[in-house]
């Protein structure tokens, strides 16, 4: 009778996001996205972030000469009740196709779990829905739910495919009239959106005096300082297909009042960050300017999403934002018990891409 082989047990190191860069792409290759673009995003997220290189983790067989996975966290500079607190986004898990089963890929959560709550005062991450039983065994919170609304500030295409029995000469004139009638609404409700002047950039505009002089809100936020905005925005590799951001700023006469980080999704323009004078906290009337610009840009709608407040949620339900979906954020943040409710305030920028 043969003996059974016992399989080599699995184990974990940590790697240098500067010297194992190679290592990692090998990993990368064939299990997460394009080689190319991948090999771009590495170079921008892992060795260039303002904050620092990220946390690396890399799977391991006594073996194998190679590592068969690696898990990473990218460190942010973020707020938490004035103070400026160390977080760690969790990216880019990936585990070689003949390892790639429960076990190892726990193990490799579970250490770069460890490491983060070693090093960084936060860990969060937006996993697949699917994946929240694994993430609640490992020792993180779903912290909250991040929404996508969506407001169609022109409506024939919306009703087109919509109403497909309406007939195609119908729609743009029935459109229209419910676009009038949105208009005449705004106008009435928010005039001051009428008098505020749009300016558009391809790249971030200077935005520190405004960032300076805004409240902070008490929520967990990102830290939006030139360096980082302009890493995030500016720097970030542009797949193929992919429209490059562009940014909207509104004024009053020559004050800066908000700006708005966007990108073309499809036929959507999608918000992927804000920040006024008021912070966190927009007034219906730059929400209105807001779809004011993108409709004269002439896009049939705009989106974001967001993980916030009600407070800071109502000016965009107010102008007619609807949600469209949502993810889970999962995280752990220290000094807080299981029954604390977090505040956080976190938009599509808090993500790597």
């Amino acid at each position: 009778m043969n003996a059974q082989t016992a399989t080599p047990a699995y184990s974990v190191r940590e790697g240098d996001a500067v010297a194992d860069r190679e290592t990692v792409l090998a990993i990368w290759r064939g299990n997460l996205g394009q080689d190319t673009r991948m090999a771009a995003k590495y170079d921008w997220f892992y060795c260039r972030a303002p904050a620092g290189t990220p946390l690396l983790q890399f799977l391991t067989r006594a073996d194998l000469p190679a590592p068969v996975g690696v898990g990473a966290a990218g460190r942010r500079r973020m707020l938490r009740g004035g103070n400026e607190v160390h977080a760690g986004l969790m990216v880019d898990l990936a585990v070689t196709r003949e390892h790639r089963s429960l076990g190892p890929a726990l193990i490799l959560q579970q250490a770069l779990f460890a490491a983060g709550r070693r090093e960084l005062d936060l860990i969060y991450g937006f996993p697949n829905p699917k994946a929240a039983p694994v993430f609640k065994r490992i020792g993180y919170r779903h912290l909250a739910d991040i929404t996508r609304y969506v407001r169609v500030v022109r409506h024939a295409q919306y009703l087109h495919r919509r109403l497909p029995r309406l007939p195609s000469w119908l729609a743009p004139p029935l459109g229209g009239m419910i676009d009038c009638a949105f208009r005449l609404r705004n106008a009435w409700r928010w005039p001051a959106a009428r008098k505020l002047r749009a300016q558009w950039h391809d790249r971030v505009p200077d935005i520190e005096p405004l960032w300076s002089a805004s409240p902070k809100p008490q929520a967990l936020t990102a830290l939006r300082d030139t360096a980082h905005l302009r890493w995030r925005f500016d720097d970030a590799p542009v797949n193929e297909g992919q429209a490059p951001f562009r940014h909207l700023q509104l004024f009053d006469g020559g004050t800066s009042l908000a700006w708005f980080a966007t990108r073309a999704d499809g036929h959507i323009l999608h918000v992927h960050d804000f920040w006024s004078r008021d912070g966190a906290q927009l007034s219906p009337d730059l929400v209105a300017a807001l779809l004011r610009a993108a409709r004269r840009q002439g896009y049939p709608a705009v989106s974001i999403e967001l993980a916030t407040s009600e407070a800071r949620l109502q000016p965009w339900r107010l102008l007619g934002f609807e949600p469209r979906g949502q993810r889970p954020v999962f995280g752990i943040i220290e000094a807080s018990s299981a029954d604390d409710a977090i505040d956080l305030h976190l938009t599509s920028a808090d993500e790597d891409e």
